[in-house]
């Protein structure tokens, strides 16, 4: 069968290959849907990103919200007015008037009642609204750290699609001058159906690879639009800069990375801030036990001993039924469910910051020195190839294996260098940076 396909056309074949193997990169915007181009650096992207996503902004009016509330609980309680005013007294309407003797006829009765609040509750509200605020900020923090990380994702993601399409598309073009060329020799009759059939099976599977590969890319731009805000559905999202651009380096120190990450991890802060808060909470409904203080001046006149009477009113509740004990104890309760909470986060923190360190340890160590000179000189060596078969030294099989090989090795260089990045983009995320 070699011999039958030696009668190939052999200036065409090689000529198709070596464009390949010349132009593997070619330009992207040749397999980008015919639309609107919008070419984003990665800052660019989160600039965008951080100035018109609306889950940001509403984190932020949360945020606002409860920062208000700070003000609403160093507010004092409003005072409170009652009055009694007489209208009628035995079937008889009664003016304000006075009577011949000079005295006032009517009778009327105000005070005005002020709450006092005991035992620093008003300063312990004010304490647990501050502490809500800072957990709204830290909600923002984490909400901002996620959907940071899932644009960072997206963005490279991309870029690699974007790389792999045109190699793709330059197989699937020699393939197909193969498939053309074999027809001929079919119905020559110079080589047999099946030989013929399996070219086809293969510029098939290519297709279908390169149909996934384009529903992959659509659906990482839906992903990348939705963080950006884009509404036009004819824009095209293309990063600018490249995985290779990208400087990964691994820390010194996976100890040091854990008191980083304690310090700045958003969701483990956030944990803290929470069994805070209950503390906060279990002081407050302490507080509780202690009534509250109720005065108010009160003014009568004519309903008294003395015509015109001015007194002091005081009332507070008694705590002999009820003196929080339910609410008190549901606080420590609360205290201990968080405080495990923040325990699991820990173990989970110092779990996932290992994991990350060590999958970027060893991405690392696959992309060193050796295999970036084994991939850069492999695209070299189809020179040899081309020679050898321009002798007939190899067959035009053997070459072919040679050509599938060449693109699985560049898929495989390009799925290193985003493994790379992702690995390091993980590590930042665990660690809040």
């Amino acid at each position: 069968m070699i011999n039958l396909l030696k009668k190939f056309s052999l200036p065409a074949i090689i000529t198709a290959v070596s464009t390949f193997f010349v132009f593997p990169y070619s330009s992207q915007a040749q397999n980008i849907p015919s639309k609107d181009t919008l070419s984003l650096s990665l800052q660019q992207a989160e600039k965008q990103f951080i100035d018109s996503n609306f889950l940001l902004l509403a984190a932020h009016y949360n945020v606002d919200a409860q920062k208000a509330l700070i003000q609403q609980a160093r507010l004092w309680q409003n005072p409170v007015l009652n009055s009694d005013q007489m209208i009628a007294a035995n079937g008889k309407f009664v003016s304000y008037t006075k009577d011949a003797s000079g005295n006032f006829q009517g009778q009327y009765y105000v005070q005005v009642q002020q709450l006092i609040m005991t035992a620093r509750k008003r300063g312990k509200l004010i304490d647990i609204a501050t502490t809500n605020a800072k957990i709204a900020e830290l909600q923002l923090q984490d909400v901002l750290r996620n959907l940071r990380y899932q644009l960072h994702q997206d963005y490279f993601t991309l870029q690699q699609q974007l790389q792999l399409l045109p190699i793709y598309q330059n197989q699937l073009n020699q393939l197909n001058i193969l498939v053309n060329g074999m027809q001929s020799q079919l119905n020559a009759g110079n080589i047999a159906q099946k030989d013929f059939v399996r070219m086809q099976a293969l510029a098939i599977a290519l297709q279908q690879d390169i149909v996934d590969l384009k529903k992959s890319i659509a659906d990482t731009q839906n992903d990348l639009k939705t963080l950006l805000q884009i509404k036009d559905a004819n824009l095209f999202v293309k990063p600018t800069e490249g995985l290779s651009s990208q400087t990964v380096a691994l820390p010194e120190s996976e100890e040091s990375l854990l008191n980083i990450a304690k310090q700045q991890n958003p969701y483990f802060l956030l944990q803290q801030t929470q069994t805070q808060l209950q503390q906060q909470n279990l002081n407050y409904q302490k507080a509780l036990r202690v009534p509250d203080v109720t005065l108010g001046p009160n003014f009568d006149r004519n309903s008294n001993f003395a015509p015109n009477y001015f007194g002091l009113g005081i009332s507070l509740p008694l705590p002999i039924l009820n003196k929080n004990q339910g609410n008190i104890k549901s606080a420590e309760y609360n205290i201990k469910q968080q405080q495990a909470i923040t325990q699991n986060a820990e173990t989970e923190l110092k779990n996932n910051i290992s994991n990350a360190y060590y999958k970027l340890s060893v991405t690392l160590q696959q992309n060193n020195n050796t295999q970036k000179e084994f991939y850069n000189k492999y695209s070299n060596i189809y020179t040899n190839m081309l020679e050898s078969y321009k002798q007939r030294q190899i067959g035009l099989l053997e070459f072919l294996d040679f050509f599938n090989d060449y693109i699985s090795s560049q898929q495989r260089f390009i799925q290193q260098q985003l493994n790379l990045v992702l690995a390091n983009e993980e590590l930042n995320y665990y660690l809040g940076k």
